[in-house]
């Protein structure tokens, strides 16, 4: 009897964890589905910025690659991949160097999540000015893919979004043609502001460790001169041809960004007038980073 006492103790133990562990399987498996009709990753903070502002509440949206981290070598973790699973669709830039690395497994791996691009029909340029030709150029293939660093350019990715949420959701269409329109009058503003702030400027070009601003150099008539030389660190040449450039044009700022290294840059200061400004073109707070952008190159 007292075996039988022990054996019956251990079975009701064992229902116990049997009947958690189903509970619990339970809940994640209606969590799992929750997650995927309410759910879009994205690859970076200010496509999420861009989509919440069009989705509104309809979607939760998530960024597949962290804050301040870099997407050009970005590695995924294990935990990221499987939010990717759970999701209803997958919004990417198109040539990140992260994505052009990752982009088909994922899209292998998950053929029941949508994929959309966000830079269909935005012509995209090199990172290299008129003077330096591929010396500053970063290889990135078909263009430099910072294309979100760009109000004009936004206003494109806009759409992209829009069409991507009536296509997963087209019974909210309408929704998401209203939003679109009220966040491109945000976009417009923002545009006239940063024009207003640059109008009267002396700067007319700057220095960049990574070379993320190509397109708003473009957009505003600036010169950009990059740092990096091809994605990795600058020659000893390579620097003194920077510090030429920036003593030659009066140049006053340099820009860096916390997912690179600033040493180099710091060299460059401690060689010329310039000042070092630190920026966040993958801060969520798109608008804010824009004009931080422009009144740096408007002191």
């Amino acid at each position: 009897m007292k075996n039988f006492s022990y054996f019956c103790g251990d079975f009701n133990i064992i229902m116990k964890i049997l009947l958690k562990i189903t509970v619990m399987l339970a809940l994640v498996s209606c969590t799992g589905k929750s997650v995927k009709q309410n759910r879009i990753m994205v690859t970076i903070e200010p496509q999420r910025y861009f989509t919440e502002e069009i989705a509104g509440f309809r979607f939760e949206t998530e960024s597949l690659v962290p804050s301040g981290v870099s997407p050009e070598t970005y590695d995924p973790a294990p935990q990221q991949m499987l939010s990717v699973s759970r999701s209803r669709a997958f919004f990417y830039i198109g040539s990140l160097g992260f994505e052009t690395a990752w982009i088909d497994k994922l899209k292998a791996n998950n053929k029941n999540v949508a994929f959309f691009r966000n830079d269909i029909n935005i012509s995209t340029v090199n990172a290299e000015n008129e003077e330096s030709h591929s010396e500053h150029h970063i290889s990135h293939g078909a263009g430099d893919p910072h294309v979100w660093a760009s109000p004009k350019n936004v206003l494109i990715m806009a759409d992209n979004i829009c069409r991507a949420l009536k296509e997963i959701d087209p019974e909210n269409e309408e929704t998401y043609s209203d939003n679109t329109v009220k966040f491109k009058e945000t976009v417009n503003e923002i545009d006239k502001e940063i024009r207003e702030l640059l109008k009267d400027s002396r700067q007319k070009s700057f220095i960049i460790f990574h070379p993320s601003l190509t397109y708003f150099a473009r957009d505003y008539g600036l010169t950009q001169y990059a740092i990096e030389l091809e994605g990795k660190e600058p020659s000893a040449e390579h620097l003194k041809h920077i510090i030429d450039i920036a003593n030659r044009d009066n140049i006053s700022t340099i820009f860096i960004q916390q997912e690179f290294d600033v040493r180099n840059a710091e060299l460059v200061a401690a060689e010329t007038q310039c000042r070092i400004v630190k920026i966040n073109p993958l801060s969520y707070n798109w608008k804010a980073e824009m004009i931080n952008i422009a009144k740096a190159l408007s002191e």
